[in-house]
């Protein structure tokens, strides 16, 4: 396994702590990879979801002979790959003659395998064969919507799993607010029987309707491909209970020099700059002055005041 050591810079402590676990959790990092034998149609593929997914995907374009997924042992190396790359999702595509174009998608939790699906691809048509106009080509990063079509995703075991996993493999970043402008591209996945999906990406043209709801139109952008589930493989009890554990409780944001204390409560701290009274010029028209001019004038009279009635009481 990968050897973690204690950080010795603040930029290596900065990495460590991205990494460590989070109340609101960062966008899903997804990792690319080929098996020992990869057909020109497989690599066709992993090149179109590293090109949906560039913003935030890691792509290894070397054979891996050591992965084998739904085997024992042969998910060491993937999950030291998902511990090297930070990436809590993963693409493996293999070919061999019992399995062509293969391909098993698959999540991590805190890097150990999750769940798996396994799919056939068939039918694959390249974003390079459909013709559109390019000023309608999704911006890298926006938001997808989804349309799953066909009552299989509701009812079929294998079907709803695999939509789970699509959904978390190409929705990105979750966010609570969307600007209806910015959203550009369309997922549709129909399900055509128990066990193949056709899934096709769409670019979404906004169109005036008379309404404040704009009219939508779906223009075929690709890649599009039949997805034939094979296999699949759910998590047990207790890996989903730890997998799915929340807190309604948010962290308390940390305020600079506020600290509590049992019996003083909230105390804060108050940092004042040196005051250089000594170096400070006092004018003469300063109020506390005038008074004090005041009360010297008047006791200067009450003393000459006195001093008369002396003189005319001695005469």
């Amino acid at each position: 396994m990968l050897k973690i050591k204690n950080p010795k810079t603040h930029r290596a402590k900065r990495e460590i702590e991205k990494r460590a676990p989070k109340f609101v959790e960062n966008g899903k990092k997804t990792l690319i990879l080929h098996g020992t034998k990869t057909s020109d149609v497989l690599n066709m593929v992993l090149t179109q979801i590293y090109h949906l997914k560039r913003d935030n995907a890691v792509k290894y374009t070397k054979k891996n002979e050591n992965i084998r997924p739904f085997e024992s042992g042969g998910e060491t190396s993937l999950e030291f790959f998902s511990l090297k790359t930070d990436c809590s999702l993963f693409v493996f595509g293999s070919h061999s003659k019992k399995r062509p174009n293969n391909l098993v998608l698959g999540r991590m939790f805190d890097h150990h395998i999750y769940d798996l699906v396994e799919v056939g691809v068939e039918n694959f048509r390249p974003i390079e064969s459909f013709e559109y106009d390019k000023k309608l080509t999704p911006r890298i990063g926006s938001k997808p919507f989804f349309a799953f079509i066909g009552e299989g995703f509701e009812s079929v075991e294998e079907l709803k799993h695999l939509k789970e996993v699509l959904l978390d493999l190409f929705r990105g970043e979750v966010v609570e607010n969307l600007n209806l402008a910015g959203i550009d591209r369309v997922f549709v996945c129909t399900a055509l029987s128990s066990s193949t999906v056709f899934l096709t990406h769409c670019a979404l043209r906004l169109k005036r309707s008379g309404t404040a709801i704009p009219r939508m139109e779906l223009v075929e952008v690709g890649p599009s491909m039949d997805l034939v589930v094979r296999r699949h493989r759910l998590p047990n009890d207790s890996l989903k209970k730890e997998a799915m554990k929340t807190t309604s409780e948010q962290p308390k944001k940390k305020i600079k020099n506020v600290s509590s204390d049992v019996l003083q409560g909230k105390i804060g701290k108050i940092y004042i700059p040196d005051q250089k009274v000594g170096g400070i010029t006092l004018s003469s028209d300063v109020k506390g002055l005038k008074r004090e001019r005041r009360e010297a004038k008047k006791r200067k009279v009450g003393i000459e005041n006195e001093a008369k009635k002396r003189k005319t009481a001695s005469d």
